[in-house]
């Protein structure tokens, strides 16, 4: 066999394409042109066989920062909703940055939904947490046009992203204002956040400064919350956590060898499981804070295996 690989595929983040031929349909030249030319057939059903619509507007206004995208399966109809929310440390980032997870899910029977929103310093902490709400109401009006089900949202985000996430579905507010209720969540997935607990990673981080005579950060996390401790607390999702919310079942994701993430991870997930919240985490080993992102939707990625298995069973409810 001779293996061809095809890199052209519908999507930047569409898996490669694996064809062989045999080796006397190589040696044969009209063998070979229609063979290569099934394969060209192939994949331009598979660039049909999904939707992609890219930046969409969700504020009623013409800002970049405030723009979504949404692959949809062929033929959606009613499938679950992934709401996706990208990291960058509140200042960097961009809906695009989701590799392989937009093929993952759709082949999974989902439909990704991926939000930009506005970044500091142009704005501050409480404004892009209802940017992020804001694009959640767009999803519930028009993800249906999609072949979304606006009633079945799983919540998901890396970094920065996983702290909105983890806020979006703790601190009912934000939703509210939105006229937007918990019941539409079927899952929170924030992956490898450190601030859920915004005091303690400041706490620990300005320790770490002082003990070892460090120079300390001048746009560290106390700059980046609003240098005021009644703010850090509020947009930490752990003091937002209670009984009888409607809070949705949680997987965390962190890197396990990381000292601030795993143990945001563990505070997130106590208090989760005290207020009687259904959560699991998962300490991915060999990893980093961006490799773990980047491979979630691999086959054979430990991190993956625990999301489907999150997944199918937060769907049965």
């Amino acid at each position: 066999m001779m293996p061809i690989l095809l890199t052209g595929s519908p999507t930047k983040n569409q898996n490669h394409a694996w064809v062989e031929l045999r080796r006397d349909q190589c040696d044969n030249p009209g063998m070979k042109y229609l063979s290569l030319f099934a394969i060209v057939l192939t994949l331009a059903s598979a660039a049909r066989a999904q939707t992609v619509k890219r930046d969409i507007t969700y504020a009623g206004v013409e800002d970049k920062n405030r723009t979504l995208d949404v692959y949809a399966p062929a033929d959606a109809k009613n499938l679950p909703v992934v709401f996706w929310i990208h990291g960058g440390g509140w200042q960097a980032g961009d809906k695009s940055d989701v590799k392989l997870k937009p093929q993952a899910f759709m082949d999974k029977g989902f439909v990704f939904v991926s939000i930009n929103y506005r970044l500091l310093p142009a704005v501050d902490m409480g404004t892009i947490i209802r940017d992020v709400a804001k694009s959640f109401r767009w999803v519930q009006d028009h993800i249906a046009e999609y072949g979304g089900d606006p009633k079945r949202v799983l919540v998901g985000g890396h970094s920065a992203g996983a702290q909105l996430a983890a806020l979006l579905c703790t601190d009912e507010r934000y939703l509210k204002a939105e006229d937007v209720s918990f019941d539409v969540l079927k899952g929170c997935v924030p992956v490898d956040g450190d601030t859920y607990d915004v005091p303690a990673i400041i706490e620990v981080a300005e320790t770490r400064w002082r003990v070892h005579g460090m120079t300390p950060s001048k746009n560290g996390h106390r700059q980046k919350f609003g240098n005021d401790p009644a703010k850090h607390r509020d947009f930490s999702a752990v003091n937002h956590v209670a009984k009888n919310k409607g809070i949705p079942p949680f997987l965390i994701l962190y890197v396990a060898n990381h000292p601030d993430t795993s143990a945001q991870a563990f505070r997130l997930g106590a208090v989760l499981k005290e207020a009687g919240v259904p959560a699991r985490s998962f300490g991915a080993k060999d990893t980093d804070h961006s490799k773990l992102n980047d491979e979630l939707g691999k086959v054979e990625d430990p991190a993956t295996k625990a999301l489907w298995e999150f997944v199918a069973e937060t769907l049965k409810n």
